[in-house]
């Protein structure tokens, strides 16, 4: 992996940006597996290191990734690597985010057709477009998002639930679900935010809470297996959740832990809204049967707390959510409800 470096304090979260120092091009990256103690960045001026933190959860998060594909075909181009190469790497880098895959296909596309002395600025430029238009698509979805709770929930005054961690830290802009979360704050709409903790790993616990606490939300952390009691006494109106990647029928892969809150949510009437952006929606897997789910070490869960030497764990990075569970689908180009292959199709075009 690359070389750690403090990062100034009081900084604005950035969770990835290019840099062209004397000696050579370099993608720096906040290092997620050191937050909340730590904000440290992550210097990679290879390939294999960009790999080595997308492996180990240092850069994560399903627009992230595809920032970080597009950005480290760049790094392969501008340092004079083999960028075929790199690109197969990077794409197989993570087998669930789709993104990942579409964020590499875009910046070598853009190598391959341009001229030979012009193709490693080409893949720059590609991976800085997409970098703009994933800003521009957390915009457009906050502001669908909070249209769209405002007609399900009228009253305003929402008590949120989330799952895992959909920020500035997964995007280049304000994020997936978190970023309506943030536009529901800064319009004084939003009465209590609650994070799922998110084990095995605990994304929201040091995420997503990382990002609360600096945005100055009402927020309470809550044990994964407390969620179904919040619902009983009513205090959760809405369940707001990113995506990792959404089969053509609308079923929706997400952090482990996913599915059962659409499952609770639906007994208790709760909307339950995915926020992802186009590009995390694969129209060329047909349903939630053909994603393929990542399977991660035992040790993630075995560390977690001490269990008898030898212990094996089950240990999927993200469960599947069935388009019925899903209230609606919330991208930048509008809103899927119902969720129909139909309709996730029209709003792809």
């Amino acid at each position: 992996m690359g070389d750690h470096v403090k990062r100034p304090e009081n900084a604005a979260i950035s969770a990835l940006r290019w840099e062209e120092p004397p000696d050579g091009p370099m993608l720096v990256v906040l290092d997620q597996t050191r937050l909340p103690l730590e904000e440290v960045e992550l210097v990679c001026t290879d390939v294999q290191a960009l790999v080595a933190a997308i492996g180990s959860l240092a850069v994560r998060g399903a627009p992230l990734l595809g920032l970080a594909g597009a950005y480290g075909v760049a790094l392969a181009a501008a340092r004079g690597y083999d960028v075929e190469e790199a690109a197969e790497l990077l794409a197989r880098a993570r087998p669930t985010a789709v993104n990942l895959a579409y964020g590499v296909q875009r910046a070598l596309t853009a190598y391959r057709r341009a001229e030979p002395e012009e193709a490693a600025l080409a893949a720059l430029a590609e991976a800085r477009t997409l970098h703009a238009q994933d800003a521009s698509a957390s915009e457009a979805m906050a502001a669908h998002g909070v249209r769209l709770l405002s007609e399900l929930v009228p009253g305003g005054g929402y008590r949120v639930l989330t799952h895992c961690n959909t920020g500035a830290l997964v995007s280049g802009g304000q994020g997936t679900a978190f970023g309506v979360v943030s536009s529901l704050h800064r319009a004084g709409e939003l009465r209590r935010l609650w994070v799922d903790e998110t084990r095995p790993l605990l994304q929201g616990s040091r995420l997503t809470a990382y990002e609360a606490a600096r945005a100055g939300m009402p927020y309470t952390l809550l044990a994964d297996n407390a969620a179904g009691s919040l619902f009983t006494a009513g205090e959760v109106d809405a369940v707001l959740v990113g995506a990792d990647r959404i089969a053509a029928d609308g079923a929706t892969a997400n952090k482990v832990g996913t599915y059962p809150l659409a499952v609770v949510a639906r007994y208790h009437h709760v909307p339950f809204i995915v926020v992802a952006p186009t590009t995390t929606v694969d129209l060329a897997t047909p349903d939630g049967a053909s994603i393929e789910v990542e399977q991660r070490a035992s040790s993630e869960v075995t560390d977690l707390a001490p269990s008898p030497l030898g212990t094996q764990a089950y240990n999927p990075a993200f469960d599947v959510t069935p388009p019925e569970l899903i209230t609606a689908i919330v991208t930048e180009n509008g809103v899927v409800s119902p969720v129909t292959a139909q309709a996730l199709a029209a709003v792809c075009r």
